[in-house]
């Protein structure tokens, strides 16, 4: 009978490897829960009184689709995100970057939705009242598992349009992926496949009986 010997350091990096990789699959379905309570949080808070808009990140979880507004003194540049209007349909949603003061990190304001991608909306600044959101999140899987990702900025979405534009759909709980339960059955998933290959390579190195 042949003895299968395992090769010391490639069979300590695999196994090194599972077992960050099952950890991480936990670490998911723990951040599944949290998510789970954030998420609840936030339905119930449009229904709250109107507090003040948030200058820093990350955005807490009870002031997340609170009530709000802020001041726009000029608007310093525009982004273009796809996006959904209150009544429904969808196109383009611009995000205006507004100076808030002298100094500071400003606001940004997501003031209507429009079907032009390439549209700078005429306008300029002013009050602004509606619901406190964040900021669409572009951030890659890797980062933000790697925990070294920046945290999302705050962003208000406009109540009311400018003239030409449709109104942002408010925001809603419903609309906040909670995407940790597929993270971690894919990390499950990793190991699984890691272990079976590195068993099958193992296997092919075993030399075959020696005939009698």
């Amino acid at each position: 009978m042949t003895r299968m010997r395992l090769p010391l350091i490639p069979t300590l990096i695999v196994v090194v490897a599972i077992a960050v990789m099952i950890a991480l699959g936990v670490w998911q379905l723990e951040r599944r829960g949290e998510k789970e309570a954030m998420l609840a949080l936030a339905a119930a808070n449009p229904a709250k009184p109107s507090i003040s808009y948030p200058v820093m990140a990350p955005v807490p979880p009870d002031l997340l689709f609170r009530r709000s507004s802020v001041q726009c003194i000029r608007v310093t540049g525009w982004r273009t995100e796809a996006g959904r209007a209150a009544d429904g349909s969808t196109g383009y949603r611009y995000l205006a970057e507004c100076a808030t003061g002298a100094e500071g990190p400003g606001a940004l304001v997501a003031i209507g939705v429009g079907q032009k991608p390439d549209l700078k909306p005429d306008w300029t600044g002013g009050q602004v009242r509606g619901w406190i959101s964040q900021e669409p999140d572009h951030r890659s899987l890797l980062s933000r598992t790697a925990g070294n990702a920046l945290p999302l900025r705050p962003m208000l979405i406009a109540e009311q349009p400018p003239v030409g534009l449709k109104a942002v759909a408010p925001p809603s709980a419903a609309d906040v992926p909670n995407n940790h339960l597929a993270y971690a059955v894919q990390w499950f998933f990793f190991a699984a496949v890691a272990a079976i290959i590195y068993l099958l390579a193992v296997r092919k190195r075993v030399p075959p009986p020696r005939p009698s």
